[in-house]
């Protein structure tokens, strides 16, 4: 009888890791992000979700050289919260991979807007990030702030990095 109920218990512990659901979230302005966010997505095998913008973002919407650019007002703006056309639902999800470029060694602050319009409770965060050249900062930690109750594991740069190299480095967080 005990070496039975020891089998369940097992069996239900490794059921419950293979069930786990993992959803990537991706906002993207160029392309760059969605590449990395989607070859990451197909290589765990997770859902996959992007943010997308009301407002469309222009080539001289990102214009950095620009001050009066939209990027640089809402990255100059740390009240700034562009909306969301799109609803994004990540009850569901034991684990969420929040993925989007450095502006300015921040998220833009699109994706500060999807952090904190969710439940985070009991949700393990991890944070991808792609980047021209800026430093990463500490946009992860400032979104991990945001994502009240969340269980941060860390994030890391993937401007360059595969499907697999990603699998790797997320799965070794979540361990």
């Amino acid at each position: 009888m005990k070496k039975l109920i020891l089998t369940l218990l097992i069996g239900g512990f490794i059921m419950t890791g293979l069930s786990a659901k993992t959803a990537f979230v991706y906002f993207s302005a160029t392309g760059t992000t969605e590449r990395m966010a989607k070859n990451a997505a197909k290589e765990m095998g997770a859902d996959i979700f992007e943010i997308q913008p009301v407002h469309k973002y222009t080539d001289a919407d990102l214009n950095w050289h620009d001050k009066k650019s939209l990027s640089s007002i809402e990255c100059n703006d740390p009240k700034s919260r562009p909306a969301i056309a799109n609803k994004l639902d990540i009850s569901g999800y034991d684990t969420v991979v929040v993925c989007y470029p450095i502006w300015w060694a921040y998220a833009p602050k699109i994706v500060y807007t999807f952090v904190e319009s969710q439940n985070w409770s009991g949700k393990k965060l991890v944070t991808l990030r792609t980047s021209a050249g800026s430093g990463l900062g500490r946009s992860g930690s400032e979104l991990a702030k945001l994502a009240k109750d969340a269980d941060f594991r860390g994030g890391k740069d993937f401007t360059r990095g595969s499907g697999e190299a990603i699998k790797k480095y997320v799965e070794g967080l979540l361990k």
